[in-house]
């Protein structure tokens, strides 16, 4: 009996899979035993195909391979390539060691990547130490930017046999360079951060506004979660589509993590200096926005695939109350529970929340020029679909004002992401793990120290607007990324007014 190496993923999480075969002399056949779904049952014909493109015969044995643990339910065509390897290998007197085989089989002995190997090898590295892994060329790259891995790239079947035959030619598959992104950075607090700077979407196009820009700049130094009301047309969704490119730089890790939950949502492992940015429609559905499904096959959700990003949501009140309700765990705890009868898969979920929505249902609410043709109880309808829970969950609200034809820019996207990065790095520097807006209790307490006229304020103002204790935290989360922005140590008066100033009454 010959053995190796593989994975399969529960959701975002990878587990080891041992591959096992046996040759036994009885009728000729050819079965994959050990909870194999049908994407592996259908491999024997590709492993057939490809063991035929490097003239292998098959013995007139039976031959049974096992997928231990045989409890675990086994998903994906990357149990190809370590099948083949144990079939063409069996009678050779070849050791697979430690390694981690992965790749999906051509007929012609080609192989090829899936979208869940880069989920699975990051999950596996980020529990085992001195891993090694066989992955195809094509995505031999990707995988080696995972930190403290071996990556070994190979085009076909014939090469995967060498491999294991000559270990001058396993050396020369070995993968010493990184992609091309990560060769841009920047180092922060001993830490490494990718940078972007594309301006695809400009501030700059936005004419007026300095309240607003002023707002968005804050939000994404802190990642706080903004609100932006106002009249259709005065640059809501805009501005929200131009806050992606201001936001603070994504570490290494960040980037890796991102990737992989793009290939769990089956959009393809690519690796992006922007952080994500996800836009669901108001139509979408529960599942669609916090993932869903069954047991091993529970889907990710666009909360999930908005972490260390943006999560929008346009036309803010249109959305399901279902909808709205249960966002508030993911914004509160940063994680998202899918509960199955037989497993419970968490995501994580630390975005910034952007919503942009009228203040009236006819949009003319806050207008001079055109009139309102709503009732006081067509208003009170539209805001009493957003609950005060909710509501506390925001950090800062913007009414926004009518566009004029005089109004020019008076900021570029590149001068506030400056600020912007001035702010990210005082606060790593300070040595937080969060940004200010995603700090807990203990962090508030820790880093959000005030001058005494600074409490002063906050005290009065907790006392007149009767604030919640999550509303008098947000208040000094702001206060401190204004502060930052400001190159201030302590938050002082100013910027504990300036951080009410964004606060909705």
């Amino acid at each position: 009996m010959k053995r190796l190496l593989c994975a399969t993923l529960e959701a975002n999480t990878a587990h080891s899979v041992e591959v096992e075969s046996t040759f036994v002399r009885a009728l000729p056949s050819f079965s994959i035993v050990g909870l194999a779904q049908q994407s592996i049952q259908e491999s024997r014909d590709r492993i057939k195909a490809a063991l035929g493109s490097i003239n292998f015969k098959f013995p007139s044995q039976k031959i049974t391979v096992n997928l231990s643990p045989s409890d675990l339910p086994k998903y994906g065509s990357h149990f190809d390539l370590g099948v083949a390897l144990l079939v063409a290998l069996q009678k050779e007197s070849v050791d697979f060691g430690n390694f981690y085989c992965f790749g999906e089989l051509g007929l012609d002995g080609s192989i090829k990547s899936t979208v869940s190997i880069f989920p699975l090898i990051l999950s596996l590295a980020s529990r085992l130490k001195n891993l090694s892994v066989v992955v195809p060329s094509e995505s031999m790259k990707l995988v080696a930017s995972i930190p403290n891995i071996k990556v070994y790239g190979i085009k076909n079947l014939q090469e995967a046999v060498e491999f294991f035959q000559n270990a001058e030619f396993r050396e020369s598959r070995l993968v010493k360079s990184m992609h091309e992104i990560f060769k841009n950075s920047i180092t922060i607090a001993d830490k490494i951060y990718i940078v972007n700077d594309d301006f695809e979407l400009d501030f700059a196009d936005i004419k007026g506004q300095a309240h607003a820009k002023e707002a968005m700049m804050i939000a994404a130094s802190g990642m706080h979660n903004i609100l932006l009301e106002g009249s259709p047309g005065c640059g809501k969704s805009m501005s929200i589509k131009r806050l992606l490119y201001i936001m603070p730089p994504l570490e290494i890790d960040e980037i890796l993590q991102n990737a992989a939950n793009r290939s769990l949502s089956g959009e393809g492992t690519v690796f992006e200096k922007l952080r994500p940015f996800r836009a669901p429609h108001h139509t979408s559905s529960r599942p669609s926005i916090f993932g869903g499904g069954s047991n091993f096959g529970a889907k990710i959700g666009e909360v999930a695939l908005a972490h260390n990003g943006i999560l929008f949501f346009d036309e803010f009140p249109y959305f399901s109350k279902q909808i709205l309700e249960s966002l508030r765990e993911p914004l509160e705890d940063g994680q998202v529970l899918i509960s199955r009868v037989n497993s419970k898969i968490c995501y994580e979920t630390k975005f910034l929340f952007a919503a942009a929505q009228n203040p009236c249902p006819c949009g003319n609410l806050f207008s001079n020029i055109k009139p309102c043709k709503c009732s006081d109880i067509d208003i009170q309808r539209y805001k009493a679909k957003i609950s005060t829970p909710l509501l506390d969950r925001i950090d800062i609200y913007v009414q926004m004002d009518e566009s004029g034809i005089e109004d020019i820019s008076n900021m570029s996207s590149k001068q506030m992401r400056a600020n912007v990065l001035n702010a990210f790095i005082a606060q790593k520097r300070r040595g937080q793990k969060e940004l200010n807006g995603k700090m807990d209790d203990k962090s508030i307490e820790r880093f959000c120290k005030m001058t005494d006229d600074a409490k002063e304020i906050l005290k009065n103002a907790a006392m007149r607007f009767g604030l919640s204790h999550r509303g008098v935290g947000k208040l000094k989360k702001v206060a401190r990324t204004v502060a930052d922005l400001d190159e201030a140590d302590l938050i002082n008066k100013t910027h504990m007014l300036k951080s009410l100033s964004f606060r909705q009454r």
